[in-house]
């Protein structure tokens, strides 16, 4: 009988056949062998869903569920969630592009296991020549759902190469209870967004704690047609965080920093986009997405607020525009 906890592991994915059988081998690699591995086809058109047939062949230990109709991304990654053992006490996704380290499970698992109270275990992750998800300070390792949400909610934002390296992590770089995502019925990532990931430690922060390893032991590959790539051209990040400041922020700060900071947020958005307006070069898709975004967060974007916000930025930075963009940008991130 095994005595190393059985670990579900999940790849959502659609067309995904450039990268997919670097993903599979990544997880048969692993030192920890206590695993099931299910791969959810979300209906490729390419080769993903041969790919992984002529893997469950060879390993028992792989199963793939073939979706029926297309569906979008989260509800594919949240339908992968739902076939989850029984069994299983810990839950592993590793997004079709991306890979992890032969240690990763082994390391995620150990600490768990040292660590009862901890329902979210990190870790950091390399993504080309960055390392991301960081943010928590060493050599402590377990911290309270309250301290982490306020630290990631109140702390400035960094960029480098254009990726935000501080946060929870990406899916590929975090372990979870089964149990979570069991009590989630059925809504694990709990929206749409493509940072749904994000919602989901906010909401499952509140009544469990979090854990991360200073180690890195997982790959985020980085090119243009991944969610990454994609929240980053299209400055994804701004909406992202105003949205889960709304559904989660009051649970970790007092009235007056959720106040103070969705202010300030608004506002460096709106000025962001404001410049982008009259000076930048976005296109339909791009403005189509942030007016969808404000109108349902409730802060709808209009043609006065848009003048009127860019003739207050443009008056301050008027000796170099340009340079207003690059500060604006930094600011999202910093406020």
């Amino acid at each position: 009988m095994n005595s190393e906890p059985l670990v579900t592991v999940l790849t959502p994915v659609y067309n995904g056949a450039d990268f997919l059988a670097e993903c599979i081998e990544s997880v048969l690699h692993q030192t920890h062998r206590n695993f099931e591995y299910i791969i959810v086809n979300n209906c490729s058109t390419d080769r993903s869903l041969e790919i992984a047939l002529d893997y469950a062949k060879k390993d028992s230990r792989i199963r793939v569920h073939n979706n029926d109709h297309f569906v979008g991304v989260i509800e594919n990654h949240n339908l992968a969630f739902g076939l989850i053992s029984s069994s299983a006490k810990y839950c592993k996704v590793v997004s079709a592009d991306d890979y992890i380290f032969r240690d990763c499970l082994s390391r995620m698992v150990e600490f768990a296991e040292a660590n009862p109270s901890v329902g979210i275990v990190g870790s950091y992750q390399l993504c080309g020549n960055v390392i991301k998800c960081q943010g928590c300070t060493y050599p402590k390792t377990v911290f309270t759902g309250r301290e982490i949400c306020r630290r990631f909610l109140l702390l400035r934002q960094v960029f480098v190469e254009g990726q935000p390296i501080l946060g929870f992590g990406s899916p590929t770089s975090i372990l979870y209870c089964a149990d979570l995502i069991r009590d989630s019925g059925g809504h694990f990532y709990p929206n749409p967004s493509p940072h749904s990931d994000t919602s989901a430690c906010f909401a499952q922060l509140r009544t469990t704690f979090f854990g991360f390893v200073y180690q890195v032991l997982s790959y985020e590959r980085s090119h243009r047609e991944t969610q990454t790539s994609r929240s980053v051209s299209m400055n994804r990040h701004a909406s992202a965080f105003i949205d889960d400041l709304l559904n989660y922020g009051r649970s970790y700060l007092s009235d007056d920093e959720f106040t103070r900071l969705l202010k300030t947020r608004l506002n460096n958005y709106r000025r962001y986009l404001a410049i982008e307006y009259f000076i930048g070069f976005q296109n339909k898709e791009y403005w189509d997405y942030h007016k969808a975004r404000l109108r349902e967060l409730g802060y709808p974007l209009t043609a006065f607020t848009l003048f009127k916000t860019a003739l207050v930025a443009i008056a301050e930075e008027a000796v170099n525009p340009g340079q207003a963009i690059r500060k604006l940008w930094t600011r999202l991130g910093h406020a």
